[in-house]
C-alpha cells in the first residue's frame, strides 16, 4: 500500500471515528419545585399597560434624571463591576483555550548536536531540520465535553457579571432614594426647628411679661435644642449615604456631592411575574444552572479516561550527518501515523476522578435548586413587605392628620391660658414623631420596590446568555 492509499484509509476512518457520540450524560435541566403563583402575589402594585413588561434600564420606572444618570456612571466606572468583567474576560478565554484542542499542533525543530556512543568511539555529528505535528483525535468526544463545560464556565460568569451588575444596580438605587428621603427629613426639621424658635422667642416674651412660668419657657428651649440636635444627626446621615454613592460610581467622595431636593419619587407600578418566569429572569439561577451544565460536562470527561487516547503524529524534513550536505534530496525524510495509549492500570485513581465528578455534579445540582427556593423566597419577602408597607402607610397619613388636628386645639388652648406649655410642646413632639414616620415609610416602600424588582431580575433575562 503506498502512502496515499495509507492517507485515504486513514482519512476515511477518523471521520468515521470523529462522527461518533461524545461519551458521558447528555445535559438534562433538573427538576425544581414549581408554584402556579406567588403566595404573597397580591403585593404587587401592578404596572400600567404600557409598561407590562420590565424595561432593561428598569431605575427609568422611578423617572428621576439623577438616578437615571447615576446609572450610567455605575455602568463605566464601579471597580467591582470591572472585576466581574475581566473574569468573564477570563472565562471566554479559556473557552479558547479548550477549543485549540480541536487542532493539531504544529512545530519547527533544527537540531545540530554531536553524540557518542562507548568510550574511544568516533564523535557523530547529526544535523535535523523540520516541522512536526501532532493532533489528538477526539474518538471519545473528550475535548467535546471540555469544550462543553468551559462554554457552561464561561456564561455562568457572564452571568455571575449580570447578578453583580443587578445588585450593584440595586444597591445604587436604594442609597439614592435613602439619600433623597434624608432630604425630607432635613426640609422638615429646619422647617420645625424655625417654628419652635418663634415659640421660644414668643415664650421669653410671654414670661419677662410675667404671663407665664419660666417652666413654659426652659420647655420650650428644651424643644428647640432637642430638634436641633435631630437636624445636625440627618446631616451626618446623609453624608454618609453620599460617601457611599460616590464609591458606587467610582468617584472619590470629596470630588462628588449631590444638591438636595425635596422630590421623592412615587412609587411606580411594577410588571408582575409568574414563579415558572423567575427561572429565565434571575441571573444568579441562571448561573447555577450553567454550573451544573460544567460539572454534567466533566463527567464525560472522566468517563473518556477509561479509554484509549487516539494521537495522529507526522513529521517531515532533513536529516544528515554532514552540514554541507544537509538539506538534499537523499536526506529528506517523512513519517505518519497512529499512536494508541491507554492507562492500564493506576490504582483507581480514574475511577476516583471519575466518583469526584459525579459527586461535583450532585453538588451544582443541589446548589442550583436551592438557588430557585431563595429566589422564590425572596420575591414572596418583598411582595408582602411591599403590601404591609402600603398598608401602614394609609394608616400613618391618619396618624399624622390626627396629630394636626391635636396640635391645632392643644394650641388654642393654650393661647387661651387653659393649659400649660408643657401640653403644647408633648402634642408638638408627638406631631413631629409622626410625620418623621410617614416620610420613613416613604422611603421603606420605595427600596422594598428596587429589592423587589431586583428580585425578579430586574430587565434581565436568559436570551442574554444566547448573545456571547
Amino acid at each position: 500500500m503506498n502512502h496515499k492509499l495509507y492517507l485515504k484509509t486513514l482519512s476515511i476512518a477518523l471521520i468515521g471515528l470523529l462522527s461518533s457520540c461524545a461519551i458521558g450524560p447528555d445535559y438534562q435541566k433538573p427538576n425544581t419545585i414549581q408554584t402556579a403563583d406567588f403566595k404573597e402575589g397580591g403585593g404587587w402594585k401592578l404596572a400600567t399597560p404600557k409598561i407590562g413588561i420590565m424595561p432593561e434600564k428598569w431605575w427609568s420606572l422611578y423617572e428621576d434624571n439623577e438616578l437615571n444618570q447615576l446609572q450610567e456612571r455605575l455602568l463605566g466606572a464601579n471597580q467591582n463591576l470591572a472585576q466581574y468583567e475581566a473574569k468573564y474576560r477570563q472565562a471566554l478565554a479559556l473557552v479558547k483555550g479548550a477549543r485549540a484542542a480541536y487542532f493539531p499542533t504544529i512545530t519547527a525543530d533544527v537540531n545540530a548536536k554531536k553524540s557518542q556512543q562507548g568510550k574511544g568511539s568516533s564523535v557523530t555529528k547529526t544535523y535535523d531540520i523540520g516541522p512536526s505535528a501532532s493532533w489528538e483525535i477526539d474518538v471519545w468526544g473528550k475535548i467535546r465535553r471540555q469544550v462543553e463545560s468551559a462554554n457552561a464556565d464561561a456564561q455562568a460568569s457572564f452571568a455571575d457579571l449580570a447578578a453583580a451588575k443587578l445588585s450593584l444596580q440595586s444597591e445604587l438605587a436604594q442609597t439614592y432614594f435613602q439619600l433623597r428621603i434624608m432630604d425630607i427629613q432635613q426640609k422638615l426639621l429646619d422647617d420645625t426647628v424655625l417654628a419652635y424658635q418663634k415659640s421660644l422667642t414668643l415664650t421669653e416674651n410671654q414670661y419677662n411679661a410675667g404671663l407665664v412660668v419660666k417652666s413654659d419657657m426652659t420647655q420650650a428651649k428644651t424643644q428647640l435644642k432637642s430638634t436641633q440636635a435631630q437636624a445636625i444627626d440627618i446631616k451626618y446621615q446623609r453624608a454618609q449615604l453620599e460617601h457611599a454613592i460616590a464609591i458606587l460610581i467610582g468617584e472619590a467622595p470629596a470630588n462628588f456631592s449631590i444638591k438636595p431636593t425635596y422630590i421623592v419619587p412615587e412609587l411606580p407600578g411594577i410588571p408582575s411575574i409568574l414563579p415558572s418566569q423567575l427561572l429565565e429572569r434571575r441571573p444568579d439561577i441562571a448561573g447555577a444552572e450553567q454550573q451544573v451544565i460544567s460539572a454534567n460536562a466533566q463527567i464525560g470527561v472522566a468517563k473518556a479516561a477509561w479509554f484509549p487516547d487516539l494521537t495522529l503524529s507526522a513529521g517531515a524534513g532533513y536529516s544528515s550527518n554532514s552540514f554541507s550536505h544537509w538539506v538534499e534530496s537523499p536526506n529528506r525524510y517523512w513519517s505518519l501515523g497512529p499512536q494508541f495509549a491507554m492507562t492500564l492500570f493506576d490504582g483507581g485513581l480514574i475511577s476516583s476522578r471519575y466518583t469526584q465528578a459525579e459527586a461535583v455534579y450532585d453538588e451544582k445540582v443541589a446548589n442550583y435548586r436551592q438557588t430557585v427556593l431563595n429566589g422564590f423566597k425572596e420575591v414572596e419577602d418583598y411582595l408582602i413587605q411591599l403590601s404591609t408597607l402600603q398598608q401602614e402607610a394609609v394608616v400613618q397619613q391618619e396618624a399624622v392628620d390626627s396629630a394636626k388636628e391635636s396640635l391645632r386645639l392643644i394650641t388654642n388652648q393654650y393661647e387661651a391660658g387653659l393649659i400649660d406649655y408643657l401640653n403644647v410642646a408633648s402634642t408638638q413632639t408627638s406631631a413631629l414623631t409622626t410625620e418623621r414616620t410617614q416620610i420613613t415609610l416613604l422611603g421603606n416602600q420605595l427600596t422594598t420596590s428596587v429589592k423587589l424588582i431586583a428580585a425578579i431580575g430586574g430587565g434581565w433575562t436568559t436570551a442574554e446568555l444566547d448573545k456571547d
